[in-house]
């Protein structure tokens, strides 16, 4: 079994989450609306805000690469698998609601749900290019 390659998912992760930040802002037109609203609601101002917004990229793109090989289906699904699971999860169960957004953003915008998901599938892209384990031989198990 192989170990976490800790410099890839790292760098998975901040790619990622600047995808994310990128789409957001091609969709939203703002820039760093997720760091704003943490810096805001903690009362931490904006460099917490973009630390944990970025911090959060680069935890959950370590969290895939240790769960990668236990996920199902091809290489390249386990990243959009992932990234689903923990946006239905974490985004559209918790931190919407928890925010006043209602379930999924749904009370703040019809169309949040499909603003999260299309942001989180662009954040797997450098989890699909970054994060190696061995396909085949967990086929062959």
């Amino acid at each position: 079994m192989k170990t976490i390659n800790w410099k890839k998912a790292i760098l998975a992760g901040v790619l990622g989450t600047i995808l994310f930040d990128v789409v957001g802002l091609l969709i939203t037109g703002t820039w760093w609306d997720i760091p704003t609203i943490l810096g805001t609601k903690t009362g931490l101002g904006l460099a917490y805000g973009v630390a944990g917004h970025y911090g959060n990229g680069v935890l959950l793109a370590i969290l895939f690469a240790g769960i990668a090989p236990s996920l199902w289906g091809p290489k390249w699904v386990r990243p959009i698998i992932f990234v689903t699971g923990e946006m239905i999860a974490l985004v559209w169960l918790f931190m919407l609601p928890l925010l006043g957004a209602g379930v999924a953003g749904i009370d703040m915008n019809p169309m949040m749900p499909v603003i999260t998901l299309l942001r989180h599938l662009a954040y797997a892209v450098p989890l699909f290019f970054l994060i190696q384990y061995d396909y085949k031989a967990i086929i062959r198990n």
